[in-house]
């Protein structure tokens, strides 16, 4: 399906990363930076720009950034833009456990955990209580 540029800058704009103080102005011979939020991303091929009230979507050709015309096809810049999504670790889901292990485990005392000794043979060890960054502990 083809998207319109307008699609392409609508879903671009919430993915695209804010960034401080992209844009400078020279007067004189001092420059500025201008106070504005904007939202980037490029690729080998486009560039994605957006500020809080405007966005634009460009194509870079021959070192130059020239803008996409409202009725262009814009699959092309959307599939080299939009950022892929995050994968997450899968948790292994086939693993089993023989039941008399599961009901051992569950005799265990709240705030312990089975630990093994220098020689290997096993013991109850203390849980370790994690408290929130920048918390110290009172104990």
């Amino acid at each position: 399906m083809n998207k319109t540029v307008q699609n392409v800058k609508n879903s671009l704009k919430f993915k695209a990363q804010e960034k401080d103080g992209v844009l400078s102005i020279k007067v004189g011979v001092r420059k500025f930076a201008v106070p504005v939020k904007a939202r980037m991303i490029s690729g080998s091929d486009y560039l994605f720009l957006s500020f809080p009230a405007s966005s634009e979507l460009y194509r870079v050709d021959k070192n130059e950034l020239q803008p996409l015309p409202k009725d262009a096809d814009a699959t092309e810049a959307f599939d080299a833009l939009n950022p892929g999504k995050k994968r997450t670790r899968r948790r292994a889901g086939g693993v089993s456990m023989p039941p008399e292990l599961a009901e051992a485990l569950k005799s265990l005392p709240a705030g312990y955990k089975l630990g093994y000794g220098a020689d290997g043979t096993p013991k109850l060890v203390r849980s370790r209580r994690r408290g929130k960054k920048g918390e110290q502990d009172e104990a």
